[in-house]
């Protein structure tokens, strides 16, 4: 093969594999992807509430394990 040959069949395969880029947005994912169906306000709420029931039992189990004392008591 000569030089050409090779140059003409790179062009030739570049011309084939063009992507058209205005179909290419069309294939993503939808506008609301919700997490377990709830919007972002909710899944904020959730993940607080979840955060203080974390705090509220790991200070009960200190607290029942003799590791703290409160100093009122």
């Amino acid at each position: 093969m000569s030089i050409e040959e090779l140059r003409q069949q790179a062009s030739e395969s570049a011309e084939e594999d063009e992507v058209d880029f205005t179909s290419a947005s069309s294939s993503r994912l939808p506008a609301k992807v919700r997490f377990l169906g709830m919007t972002p306000f909710q899944t904020c709420i959730v993940a607080a509430l979840l955060l203080l029931i974390t705090c509220l039992l790991s200070t009960f189990c200190l607290l029942a394990t003799g590791k703290v004392a409160l100093p009122f008591l």
